[in-house]
């Protein structure tokens, strides 16, 4: 059998090229027309400039610059513990019959109303007067004395309708160095507070006021000045870890020279039938 003349396969061969090059030409344009487009595109917007090494620094220094730092800790702590402190202030006879009057503070402990406190402030007490968070006040009484750690319970005989027990820490747990937040009274001067740190432990001291020596206390260089007696120590997570009940001043005058002491929560605690750590 004859095959196929030269030409005319020659001719059916160009006729299938062109139908494929008919049907790749939509998708040729089409790339084309792309390529067109991201080089228009690059044209009218060039790449930015990098930046520079002063660039980035300053950028740098002004996010630092607008950033808002963490608020100090013993704001926090001022603000945990401020609901359960007390002013006290007691009314009593003087040696010669006159009247006298003194001030402390006291730190609610449960929920119950227990209120601890340094004995002294209210030991020779003939009233005593209570000073809410809420500026409610009341008349207050003894109902326990731990004379070993110069610490007293009270209770109000009107209590507010909320009380707000502070959380009570465990002192075992802080160092030499640790932060110590005294909040108190100072002077009259209600709901004071001030910083240190933790300067010792297990230290023994004996109250001018007279009663027995005190003996485990622990030792801070918070300020604390009259009017500070009874009031918590805090510890940085506004913990109650002590009361405060005594400073130090080799002269005759009650001011704070860098020494004061504070009766552990795990000792003073007790006086409240607190459960120990």
């Amino acid at each position: 059998m004859d095959s196929a003349p030269p030409l005319a396969a020659g001719r059916g061969r160009w006729q299938r090229l062109l139908g494929r090059l008919r049907t790749a030409a939509p998708f040729a344009s089409g790339v084309a027309a792309a390529l067109a487009a991201l080089l228009l595109y690059q044209w009218l917007a060039p790449a930015p400039a990098p930046l520079t090494t002063r660039e980035v620094n300053e950028a740098v220094a002004a996010a630092l610059a607008s950033a808002t730092p963490p608020a100090a800790y013993s704001a926090a702590v001022y603000q945990v513990i401020r609901p359960s402190l007390i002013l006290i202030q007691t009314k009593s006879a003087g040696p010669q019959g006159e009247a006298e009057e003194g001030l402390g503070s006291g730190v609610v402990v449960s929920a119950q109303g227990d209120i601890l406190t340094s004995l002294h402030v209210v030991t020779k007490a003939t009233e005593i007067q209570l000073t809410f968070f809420d500026g409610s006040q009341s008349a207050g009484v003894v109902v326990a004395e731990q004379p070993e750690n110069d610490i007293a319970v009270l209770r109000a005989a009107q209590p507010p309708a909320q009380l707000f027990p502070a959380v009570l820490g465990n002192p075992r747990a802080l160092r030499v160095g640790d932060e110590a937040y005294a909040v108190g009274n100072p002077f009259g001067l209600y709901s004071s507070l001030s910083a240190g740190v933790i300067s010792a432990f297990d230290r023994s001291f004996r109250p001018e006021h007279g009663g027995p020596r005190l003996e485990g206390l622990i030792q801070i260089d918070a300020a604390v000045n009259p009017g500070n007696s009874g009031g918590p120590l805090l510890n940085r997570a506004g913990e109650v870890v002590g009361i405060v009940t005594a400073l130090v001043n080799p002269t005759d005058q009650e001011v704070f020279i860098g020494i004061g002491f504070a009766v552990p929560i795990t000792a003073a605690g007790a006086a409240a039938g607190l459960p120990p750590y």
